[in-house]
């Protein structure tokens, strides 16, 4: 454990007490469900010597714990994106300090382009495998053998059986897909769209990967959901925007806050 590391788990430690087995990680879209906590504390990531400083509209930066009904939670207001300084490794400080505090599972949101007409925007994806198509790794230069860690179940299948039942008790459309990681912050051409699909995507976005990499590298657990805020290029005719993208968000959120609530009071991590 680093300096970084120590200092920021000793500041959780001693501002936030025992750690929440869950933290949810928000995306683009996803910041009204910071509202949903109660009791809520507020740490400003640029306290925490291991969180990175942010540079994205529609990230606050901040790290919020309290409760969703009964259930301890702890909630990050955006991430380091790959596409901002080169480097995959921008949330790996932030990771390896929930996983040292004792935080169980990182429960991760994203804003994505749909594949699929039957998943037009709004409407919402359960990652069940990714595809890294930049292949960048946050593990770049890590020592030892510890560095070769399994993919296999990336995204807990136990923990996506959970979220499937709790998302139809909701009475919640939920799509299962796999999610293909593109540096950004381009957004993809049609050709590059057509080629994700045949390789078995569903969705595509500019995160995500990096931050389930470094996570199960930490031993966390980890869940991932896609908001759908357009169709991917080349499968509809309006010109892409990350304006586009947080106004689509926007509009969809209610549904999409109402699930990821659910999931953090019902799943048995």
């Amino acid at each position: 454990m680093n300096d970084d590391i120590a200092a920021t788990v000793g500041l959780l430690q001693r501002r936030l007490g025992a750690p929440p087995a869950i933290a949810v990680l928000l995306g683009t879209g996803w910041a009204p469900f910071a509202e949903q906590v109660q009791d809520a504390v507020d740490l400003p990531y640029a306290e925490l010597p291991a969180f990175p400083r942010l540079g994205v509209g529609g990230h606050s930066g901040l790290v919020r714990a309290g409760r969703v009904g009964r259930a301890p939670v702890l909630v990050l207001g955006g991430r380091k994106h790959a596409y901002e300084t080169g480097e995959a490794d921008g949330m790996k400080g932030a990771v390896r300090s929930l996983a040292a505090w004792g935080v169980k599972l990182l429960l991760q949101t994203n804003a994505a382009g749909s594949l699929e007409a039957a998943m037009p925007p709004g409407s919402l994806m359960l990652v069940s495998d990714h595809l890294n198509l930049s292949q960048r790794s946050p593990l770049f230069g890590e020592p030892g053998d510890g560095r070769f860690i399994d993919m296999g179940d990336a995204y807990s299948a136990t923990l996506r059986s959970q979220a499937r039942a709790i998302a139809a008790q909701q009475g919640t459309p939920l799509h299962e897909g796999v999610y293909a990681w593109f540096l950004g912050p381009q957004f993809e051409t049609p050709a590059e769209i057509r080629m994700a699909g045949r390789l078995g995507a569903q969705a595509v976005g500019m995160s995500t990967v990096p931050e389930t990499i470094l996570a199960r590298h930490a031993g966390l657990r980890v869940l991932a959901l896609s908001l759908m805020t357009n169709m991917a290029a080349g499968l509809q005719a309006e010109a892409l925007s990350h304006a586009h993208t947080l106004a689509t968000a926007q509009a969809a959120s209610a549904r999409a806050v109402a699930l990821l609530a659910a999931l953090v009071q019902g799943l048995e991590v």
